[in-house]
């Protein structure tokens, strides 16, 4: 049996591929949710929407700080590990949240084998709790499943060789499976009131842009010089400080929204505007220019002819990478849409060896 840890939305959307794949190759999993992502706008509806199989536990951990939330999370996962210890075969862990780490350890703890998907990233930023997460997970982990080529030479600098594959990207298969799903069951006009390329699509949850007043202001600053219409599915934790601040007349906050909803956005915006990573690669594979309101990206390969630009909280920076087009035609990158099937393969055959 394979345990999976899942916690935030992210998570939610690269779990539905893999655990069909599971399903598909007769490969029994049990899923425990951390509650890391916990309101329905964040967590529920994305299970109702991509059929992600019941989770047998939910930890409830909800928000917090960084050690607590990680400590209850450690707490609980290892009383269900001790529990069922010999029915496991191993615990997959997904990206850099928090729930990463604390699936991985109680794993490690336990000489559990760890499988890591999404391995090998790197901001080169240990400001970032992210950036621990990851770094100390590929580090503990067994099996290390890596999006692209410059994963797997990340973690052989840092001396992890054993167990590493490049597979591609599960999101890239999640995007290519939902999104002709998507154009039956979402209209644009059923999310909003703008046309296809009338609009730019943002979205901005990290407390470095989010906490930092002047941050937020510049960037709020750089979305009123723009002029066209940016639609922002805001996280519940930044509600409350926009409402009360004097936000562009061409700003249009909404309610944050189910998987399905934002590949439509994402269809049919003009410009996308960042600092999440999923979506950074997910406008790449929509042909959209990115703006990542980082000075850093894990994903370096979108970097590539300019269809990602890096501007931290920068107006200036901004509005001058909003007027810059790409230099070079799209190509592909992470993978050909088979990374699940890869994932659930190596598992598979390797997993009595473990």
């Amino acid at each position: 049996m394979i345990v999976t840890i899942l916690g935030a939305r992210p998570q939610f959307v690269k779990a539905a591929v893999v655990s069909k794949a599971f399903t598909e190759k007769g490969i029994k999993e049990t899923i425990i949710h951390t509650g890391q992502h916990y309101d329905h706008a964040m967590s529920g509806v994305f299970w109702d929407e991509l059929g992600i199989p019941a989770p047998e536990i939910n930890l409830h951990v909800g928000s917090g700080l960084h050690g607590k939330q990680t400590g209850a999370m450690l707490e609980q996962i290892e009383a269900y590990l001790v529990a069922h210890q010999q029915e496991i075969t191993a615990l997959m862990v997904y990206g850099d949240t928090n729930s990463t780490l604390a699936g991985a350890l109680a794993a490690s703890k336990l000489h559990i084998p760890v499988i890591h998907v999404e391995a090998g990233l790197r901001s080169f930023n240990r400001t970032m709790p992210e950036e621990v997460n990851r770094v100390l997970t590929d580090h503990i982990s067994d099996l290390l499943f890596c999006s692209s080529d410059v994963g797997v030479n990340q973690l052989a600098t840092e001396g992890v060789t054993k167990g590493v594959y490049n597979v591609g990207d599960v999101m890239f298969d999640a995007l290519l499976t939902f999104s002709e799903i998507a154009k039956t069951k979402v209209k644009l006009a059923d999310v909003i009131t703008f046309a296809e390329g009338e609009f730019l699509l943002a979205t901005i949850h990290r407390p470095a842009n989010t906490d930092s007043p002047e941050n937020l202001n510049q960037i709020l600053e750089a979305f009123k010089a723009i002029e066209k219409p940016i639609v922002w599915p805001v996280h519940p934790r930044n509600k409350a400080r926009l409402s009360s601040m004097n936000l562009p007349k061409n700003l249009h906050l909404v309610e944050p929204q189910p998987y399905f909803n934002m590949i439509t956005l994402l269809d049919s915006c003009e410009t996308v505007l960042t600092d999440s990573g999923g979506l950074q690669k997910e406008a790449y594979w929509k042909g959209k220019p990115c703006i990542t309101l980082r000075d850093e990206t894990e994903w370096v390969e979108t970097l590539e002819n300019g269809w990602n630009q890096l501007t931290g909280a920068h107006k200036d920076k901004i509005v001058n990478a909003y007027h810059t087009k790409p230099t070079a035609e799209w190509k592909p990158i992470y993978g050909d849409g088979k990374a699940a099937e890869k994932i659930v393969d190596v598992v598979k055959v390797l997993s009595h060896n473990l």
